[in-house]
């Protein structure tokens, strides 16, 4: 059945009229609460990321496990990149070598 059927009940709705005041400010206190509940719904992105580091890194286990892979790929990155420093600084002391050995050598 469906409600908009009953002509009786839409009559007795529609004359139906409440009479009881609304307690004092209950306008102000309806928006008051509103705007607290957004408030704490709208928590910002870096307190969102804040919060989810705090849970991530408070586990032991997983903050060492995090330091050693951090450890890991920065001493790989550092050594390769001595040796490519290495090997370009030895390329450009042989070249120096060569041309205060023979200084006219590329003179042709």
């Amino acid at each position: 059945m469906n409600p908009g059927d009953d002509k009786s009940l839409q009559e007795a709705l529609a004359k139906w009229k409440v009479a009881a005041p609304l307690p004092p400010r209950f306008q102000d206190n309806v928006w008051r609460r509103i705007e607290r509940a957004e408030a704490a719904r709208a928590e910002s992105f870096g307190q969102l990321c804040q919060a989810w580091v705090e849970r991530l890194f408070g586990r032991p286990a997983f903050a060492l496990s995090y330091v050693a892979v951090l450890l890991f790929f920065g001493l790989t990155a550092g050594y390769w990149h001595g040796r490519v420093d290495r090997r370009q600084v030895n390329t450009q002391l042989a070249e120096r070598y060569v041309q205060t050995v023979a200084p006219y050598r590329d003179i042709q």
